[in-house]
């Protein structure tokens, strides 16, 4: 295991300095963006994270954090603080270490809750605006939890929550150990496990029902105080398989008559609610005091339905001390997977979850995974090849494909070695990415700010719209042009990264749709395929234009968080529609007018 890792972090580090270049000084910026943007993918951050690097010190105490990212009700928020050495071969870094860095990040949250850390900071500063936010936010929040972030290895990887300002603060470590089983397994679910026996008193009565070669089912009536406490210790990571985010009680009806049940009718719950999904990766069965069948222990147990009934409960009974969940049990289906083919499981996973949800907020990506658009896609990058007839870009249409690539056809280490030099990391493209470069070169900042999620629902939306049947699969030189885009972008985020404090993707985003409203019918895309990079002239360009759309951004926020402010249309036609200078004329991707 140990040398899977050491190989891990070797790949992790080439990703890093093949964004970076030779700016070791940002190496730190791009890692913490590496894996805050894991933790949004795999459903345990909300929205788009944010990149914000900030050391300060209030009365010779330090003050550090490296991101944030707030849930779309403002009422869940992650604090992440990094600590990157940018180590090649595995080391271990001591618990005084991560918890000098949680201090750190909590001495930041403290000062923004009492309102005193704004006026610490200067108006031009990036994170006075975040200050203000979160003592505007902060007495209505529902969860906090702080990350730190390392490429090294803690013997640690949660502490004891704190409480800060009457808040409760959960503590976290993702270290290189953690990161890599999440991401060669594909199932950062896999630390879930739940031992019925401890939090029941015994085995969970069920119905189990064989299955077939996909799943195995069982029914069961599942105690609310074992839903509390579920949810108390994994929080949302609960919820994400499909449905990524816990929708607030807060002015919704299914979530206010849940509470109101839990308050006025427990008794009645059970009969009152649908009940809920999950689904597991393992199951063990077990005699109930009673002699019957019963559920000893779930390893992966994820709620694909019900995730509003489950942190309902939770909610319920801290701001409701009283609620007496002793008396409620909640209905649940129970699904084992079977199958050992990833890309078969994500598919199941999505169909359960599509065909079992009426409430949750479910993952468009995920159930758009096997739309033959995504499917031609996939064929596309598995047999066009660069002009150099070696290397390949990968299109990761099912979520793990990409490693699972690389453990089956690299299966000795010259194999391995040889697979990742014809397509490493960097060449790797998720849906997801896909949907952001498009829209990004399709003048629609202000939809690539809104998250990762969001902008993919807007993206197959109006792809289905613009057809009456399915979705046109793409061509050759369509799918050649798509890498252009997606090598424009990420050459221009990587530019843009050691121009700018702070915000550096959404000042990438809309420099991406300056240019292309500027010259992009001009762009000779085919010529950025055909060399796989960009040339110097039209790099300078892009720099100044995103110093000049930085100015705007700035300018037209008025004081707002710019990663807010991009999101609305207002910022869209006020930074696109601004003056900026002509473009040069020595730009050799561009086709003669």
């Amino acid at each position: 295991m140990s040398e899977m890792i050491q190989e891990f972090l070797r790949d992790l580090q080439a990703d890093i300095r093949s964004q970076v270049g030779d700016d070791q000084p940002h190496e730190e910026l791009v890692f913490s963006d590496i894996v805050m943007k894991h933790l949004a993918d795999v459903g345990m951050t909300y929205n788009d994270p944010v990149v914000s690097h900030y050391k300060g010190k209030v009365s010779n105490a330090n003050l550090r954090l490296s991101g944030y990212s707030l849930s779309e009700d403002e009422d869940q928020l992650d604090l992440f603080v990094s600590l990157y050495e940018g180590v090649d071969a595995i080391e271990y870094i001591s618990d005084t270490d991560t918890k000098t860095a949680v201090e750190q990040c909590l001495r930041f949250l403290t000062l923004c809750a009492n309102g005193t850390m704004a006026a610490r900071l200067e108006d031009s500063s990036p994170e006075r605006a975040l200050a203000v936010k979160l003592q505007q936010i902060y007495d209505g929040l529902d969860q906090i939890r702080v990350f730190v972030l390392t490429d090294k290895i803690a013997k640690t990887k949660n502490f004891k929550p704190r409480e800060i300002n009457g808040k409760i603060v959960r503590l976290e470590v993702m270290d290189t150990e953690r990161l890599f089983r999440h991401v060669s397994e594909g199932k950062p679910r896999d630390e879930l496990i739940v031992d019925f026996r401890d939090i029941c008193g015994g085995p969970l009565p069920c119905i189990f029902v064989p299955g077939n070669d996909d799943y195995d089912y069982a029914l069961a009536a599942i105690p609310a105080v074992a839903l509390h406490f579920l949810y108390s210790k994994f929080d949302s990571r609960l919820l994400e398989a499909n449905v990524r985010s816990f929708l607030s009680v807060k002015g919704k009806g299914v979530n206010a008559g849940i509470q109101s049940t839990l308050r006025n009718e427990p008794s009645r719950f059970m009969a009152y609610n649908n009940g809920i999904v999950i689904v597991a990766d393992q199951m063990a069965l077990s005699k109930t005091n009673e002699g019957g069948a019963g559920i000893a222990l779930i390893q992966g147990l994820q709620i694909v339905n019900g995730g509003q009934t489950t942190a309902s409960i939770f909610f319920t009974k801290r701001k409701f001390p009283d609620t007496d969940l002793a008396k409620v049990s909640v209905p649940a289906k129970i699904i084992v997977m079977k199958t050992e083919n990833a890309t078969e499981e994500e598919a199941l996973i999505s169909n359960i979850s599509r065909f079992a949800n009426s409430q949750n907020a479910v993952k468009q990506s995920d159930l758009s995974a096997n739309k033959p658009y995504h499917v031609a896609i996939e064929k596309l990058s598995r047999t066009v090849y660069c002009p150099d007839g070696v290397s390949q870009w990968f299109y990761e249409r099912a979520a793990g494909s990409y490693n699972t690539l690389l453990s089956l056809a690299g299966n000795t280490p010259a194999k391995l070695k040889a697979l990742k030099e014809a397509i490493p990391p960097a060449r790797r493209i998720t849906k997801t990415d896909l949907a952001r470069y498009i829209n990004a070169w399709n003048g629609q900042p202000d939809l690539v700010s809104l998250g990762t999620q969001k902008n993919f629902d807007k993206f197959m939306s109006e792809l289905t719209a613009a057809s009456e049947k399915e979705v046109p699969e793409p061509t050759v030189a369509e799918f050649k042009s798509m890498i252009a885009k997606a090598k424009i972008y990420r050459d221009t985020q990587k530019l843009v990264r050691p121009m700018f404090q702070a915000f550096q993707v959404n000042v990438a985003t809309y420099t991406v749709s300056l240019l292309a409203q500027k010259i992009g019918p001009r762009i000779d895309l085919e010529k950025i395929w055909n060399s796989q990079a960009l040339s110097r002239e039209l790099l300078e360009q892009i720099a100044v234009w995103a110093r000049e759309v930085n100015d705007v951004l700035m300018e037209t926020s008025r004081g707002r968080m710019i990663s807010e402010w991009a999101k609305r249309p207002e910022c869209k036609e006020a930074v696109l529609g601004a003056s900026y200078s002509s473009p040069a004329s020595n730009i050799p991707e561009l086709k003669a007018m």
